[in-house]
Formats: C-alpha cells, sequence, structure tokens
C-alpha cells in the first residue's frame, strides 16, 4: 500500500522559487488553501474508516461461528414417474421434429422445384 508523502503542514508550509514570468502568487496560495482543506479532509476519512475497520474486526471476532443448518434433500422420484416424463418428453420432441422436417421438404420443393422447371 502506498503511503502518504505529504501531510497538509507540509502542503502549507512549502515554498516555491520565485520567476520573474512566474505563477500569481496569490492564485498559488488559494489553490494550495484548497488543496489543504481537501487533505484534511481525506485524512478525517481515512482514519474515521479505519477506526470502523477495526471495530467491526472486533465485532466480528467476538461473534461465534454460526453453522449453516443442513436441509433436507428431496425424495428421489419413483423411476414410473421419470419414465413418464422421459417419454412424454420423447414425444414432443419427436413430434416437433418431425414438424420441422414436413416444413423444411416443402421449402425444398418451393425453391429447388422451380430452379429444375426453370432449366428444363
Amino acid at each position: 500500500m502506498a503511503s502518504i508523502i505529504f501531510t497538509a503542514k507540509d502542503i502549507f508550509d512549502q515554498d516555491f522559487k520565485r520567476e520573474v514570468r512566474g505563477y500569481s502568487k496569490s492564485e498559488v496560495d488559494e489553490f494550495l488553501d484548497d488543496i489543504i482543506k481537501d487533505y484534511e479532509t481525506y485524512a478525517a476519512l481515512v482514519k474515521e474508516l479505519r477506526e470502523e475497520n477495526r471495530r467491526l474486526k472486533e465485532e466480528l471476532a467476538a461473534k461465534p461461528v454460526e453453522k449453516a443448518p443442513v436441509q433436507p434433500t428431496q425424495p428421489v422420484q419413483s423411476t414410473q414417474a421419470t419414465q413418464s416424463t422421459v417419454e412424454s418428453f420423447s414425444q414432443m420432441t419427436s413430434a416437433t421434429n418431425f414438424d420441422i422436417l414436413k416444413r423444411l421438404n416443402r421449402l425444398e420443393k418451393e425453391v429447388f422445384g422451380k430452379q429444375i422447371l426453370d432449366r428444363e
């Protein structure tokens, strides 16, 4: 984790070299004042969150471990019920496949039947 390099006091005490064509000292000072305020706010927020984190860890450590209740398994369906379900699904699938084949056959007759008649 990266450490914090500057404190609000470090920013406040920072001096810059003065140049002939430098930045406006008042603008730089105002900007640094805003940065210091934000920095102090962030520092307070980090302190608050660390305290909350510590408190929650202590609370969690003090809490006894609860095991999840075991749920009863569902009874296995009878083989006869399972067999009838498989058969009904099989019938539905074969009916659907038959319908698809009929439609495909009609489509082929329409498309390719006309092409064969056009060539003759």
